[in-house]
Order: C-alpha cells, then sequence, then structure tokens
C-alpha cells in the first residue's frame, strides 16, 4: 500500500515562511528524514519525493508538494493520486489550522473544509472529503487583522521560536499515523 502525503501550500519564496505553509514545512522535514531532494513530477504541476516510512519493509510514502496555489490543491494531488494508483483513503493533506491555537496539533479523518481553500480544493478534485487530514493549529488573527493577510504573514517572532519543535511534532504525527493508524495517532498527538 502506498500513502499520499500532500502538504499544502503557496510555491515560491515570497510565500515560504508564511502560516499558510506549514504543510510545505512538514514535507520538508519529512525529505529531511527520507535523506531525500525533491523532484520535478512529469505533470509539471507538483514536485514529489518516494520513499518509506518505518522500519526496513514500511509503508511506502509518496512526498507531494503542488506547484499551484493553495487554492488550486486539488488538481495535482488528484494527478499524483491517479499516477501512483492511490485511492482517497490513503492521502493525508498537511495543513494551517486557523481554529486551533498555535502549536495545536489535531489528526483526524474525512469532515468538511471548514473554509480552507485547499481542503475545498481536494475535495472538489477528489469527489470526496473522506482523507486524512494533520491539522497544524495556527490560531486566529489578532484584532481586525483579515484572514487572508495573517495567513500569508510570515510567524511572528515568539512563534518562530517554537515552531521548528512544531514542525517536527507534526512530522512524528504523520509517521505516526502511517505506521501506526489514527487511533494510536490521535491519542498520542491530539492537543
Amino acid at each position: 500500500m502506498t500513502w499520499l502525503v500532500a502538504g499544502l501550500g503557496n510555491p515560491g519564496p515570497k510565500y515560504a515562511s508564511t502560516r499558510h505553509n506549514v504543510g510545505y514545512l512538514v514535507c520538508e522535514a519529512l525529505a529531511t528524514r527520507l535523506g531525500s531532494s525533491w523532484k520535478a513530477h512529469k505533470s509539471g504541476r507538483a514536485d514529489v519525493i518516494e520513499g518509506q516510512i518505518g522500519a526496513p519493509g514500511g509503508q511506502r510514502v509518496v512526498l507531494c508538494r503542488s506547484r499551484s496555489y493553495m487554492n488550486e490543491s486539488g488538481g495535482p494531488v488528484l494527478q499524483i493520486a491517479n499516477f501512483y494508483g492511490i485511492e482517497p483513503a490513503n492521502i493525508i493533506a498537511i495543513h494551517d489550522e486557523l481554529d486551533i491555537d498555535f502549536g495545536g496539533l489535531r489528526v483526524k479523518f474525512g469532515g468538511g473544509d471548514n473554509g480552507h481553500n485547499g481542503l475545498r480544493s481536494i475535495r472538489q478534485s477528489l469527489g470526496t472529503g473522506d482523507y486524512y487530514r494533520v491539522r497544524i493549529g495556527i490560531g486566529r488573527p489578532p484584532g481586525r487583522q483579515s484572514v487572508h493577510d495573517f495567513v500569508l504573514n510570515s510567524f511572528g517572532p515568539i512563534e518562530r521560536k517554537d515552531l521548528d519543535t512544531y514542525v517536527e511534532e507534526a512530522a512524528d504525527a504523520l509517521e505516526s499515523l502511517v505506521t501506526a493508524g489514527l487511533e494510536a495517532t490521535q491519542s498520542a498527538f491530539n492537543r
């Protein structure tokens, strides 16, 4: 069985350190753990890494980082899933979550889009919301700041101090999901 791990974000250096790109950051941490480099997929719409999580003989994974903007994530995710023959029930989207405080983490299967344009695009492309999500808390914007401005701005200095720790924990949660399953992962990581 092969898992597709889709780190959601926006391409390019302009967005690299924004809150909306935390899914990309987790995929970067996983790429480092796999000791692999990103390669352009022949579709031209995503970069991928093929690898294995867990002990020798562990779970086969394909990391995917779309070259499209967040609200167009679904097309590249569907193309990669189709290329590798991966069903929606074996897709994991890693994404930012406004309704979880910064540093919080939740893993779940299925559910709504909760206004998240990347998840909405994936649902539309796959024709279902029945896939896994690793939800990384970024919290709500302070005061009257718009959600759009908040997610497209960089993490603040206080947040940056702990960001690497939270990214590594999200990568741990993803590895647990693939090797130990949903219930064990929720018990260990959801907070």
